[in-house]
């Protein structure tokens, strides 16, 4: 196998295992709901905006005949509609909306592991010369990073302990 060839194995499996340790961060937050019977401390809209992305790039990746990109986004699209199911199971009937200056809603492990899924499809795309799988990608490492700084700045009034972006 050449050189390129190896590469581009190496960085589609780096994509894949990224990818799914992104998705397999709702878990922890599927746990959660089972076990409080609430979604307090849960967020729906990236369970919903990952579905719809993932039946997207599922589509993409068909068309294309990517079994990469079908791969792991047929996973990521029958995990968020669990993920969605158990929060529609659980959710109150009046949404509340509280405004903190508290990163305690928002998903440390989810926020690493979109930035790593995202800068490793964004390489996989440029290495395959694709746009169409670059640049959407993008927008996930921007985000990544904003909400790290979200962590950084309100790390002290949250009530989990991320001691490495606390100073």
């Amino acid at each position: 196998m050449e050189a390129g060839g190896v590469a581009d194995s190496l960085l589609s499996g780096a994509c894949v295992l990224f990818t799914l340790a992104m998705y397999s961060t709702g878990l922890s937050d599927l746990r959660q709901m089972r076990m409080t019977r609430s979604v307090d401390s849960v967020q729906f809209l990236p369970f919903l905006t990952t579905d719809i992305n993932n039946l997207s790039w599922m589509s993409y990746g068909a068309l294309k005949g990517d079994g990469t990109l079908i791969f792991v986004n047929a996973t990521g699209a029958v995990l968020q509609t669990l993920y969605i199911l158990v929060y529609l199971h659980y959710c109150p009937r009046k949404a509340k909306i509280i405004q903190t200056r508290s990163t305690q809603r928002l998903s440390f492990p989810l926020t690493i592991a979109t930035l790593l899924t995202s800068a490793s499809w964004t390489l996989y795309g440029f290495r395959l010369g694709d746009p169409y799988i670059m640049v959407p990608n993008l927008p996930g490492i921007l985000t990544s990073f904003i909400r790290l700084w979200l962590f950084w700045k309100y790390s002290k009034e949250q009530d989990r302990n991320y001691p490495l972006l606390q100073t």
